[in-house]
């Protein structure tokens, strides 16, 4: 997996190239927190004909290595810019999943000419509750001494709805998750999710953004409740809102037909 460099980071991306030819839109993927951009691969498989696809781990998640620093969400987005600029890519259509959402609220609010279009899955721009900051922070501290393993359990039903944990066809994406999860250093796991939970909120930001936007929610989410997404709905000129039914808060694996079409109408 290629690498880049920036701010004593080393980040992984995942790029497929053009497919057919140079002027292919763009499309760059912002995974979640406790994934990689891994959990867009249905929708990649299905669009990387007609889209040159880009994703990239953010750090201390997936392939991308422990970082000395740099967790914080303006970070993140400094770093989806320099790898935007990298590649020579811009402006690209943004698709955000959670944490991707965050970034891609920042990048789009602040580096307009960077982003044609923004897909905001199952995200917010408020800041996190005290409540949840609490829970996560100490969820974070417990798998950070003993392992993920360790707080499965209570991590399953805040990023799968009940119907996809209840599918037994979902197994395999379970198991694979999990496993990819497990192979990531602890410490800088336990900053991603600090990176997280001590976000600043960027509600005021939101009548900066220009850009088309889709907004996009699991009926179930209750990470990222569809108040949220709602919200998002009425506050960025010209959004529009789409809730999936039976899907929580990883609506890219849990309901990826549904994304995939939504992403493919929307895109057209």
């Amino acid at each position: 997996m290629p690498t880049f460099e920036r701010d004593g980071a080393t980040i992984a991306y995942t790029d497929t190239g053009a497919p057919d030819r140079p002027e292919a839109p763009v499309l760059v993927f912002g995974h979640g927190l406790l994934f990689s951009g891994w959990m867009f691969h249905p929708q990649i498989a299905a669009l990387r004909a007609r889209y040159r696809c880009v994703t990239l781990d953010w750090r201390g998640q997936g392939a991308s290595p422990p970082a000395p620093g740099g967790y914080d969400l303006d970070s993140l987005t400094a770093d989806a810019v320099a790898l935007i600029r990298q590649l020579g890519v811009g402006p690209v259509h943004w698709v955000g999943l959670s944490m991707g959402g965050f970034v891609g609220l920042r990048l789009a609010a602040r580096h307009p000419e960077l982003v044609r279009s923004l897909v905001l899955l199952d995200t917010s721009a408020a800041g996190e509750e005290p409540e949840k900051t609490r829970r996560n922070n100490l969820l974070a501290r417990v798998q950070q001494l003993v392992g993920i393993k360790a707080v499965l359990g209570r991590v399953k039903p805040l990023l799968f709805g009940p119907a996809f944990l209840a599918d037994p066809a979902a197994r395999a994406t379970l198991a694979e998750w999990t496993a990819q999860l497990t192979r990531v250093g602890r410490g800088g796991l336990r900053q991603a999710v600090l990176g997280v939970s001590r976000r600043a909120p960027v509600i005021a930001e939101l009548a900066a953004i220009t850009a088309p936007t889709l907004v996009v929610v699991g009926a179930d989410d209750v990470a990222t409740p569809p108040a949220e997404s709602e919200y998002l709905a009425a506050h960025i000129t010209g959004a529009e809102l789409h809730v999936v039914p039976e899907c929580g808060h990883t609506s890219s694996l849990e309901q990826p037909a549904v994304i995939t079409a939504l992403l493919e109408k929307f895109l057209g």
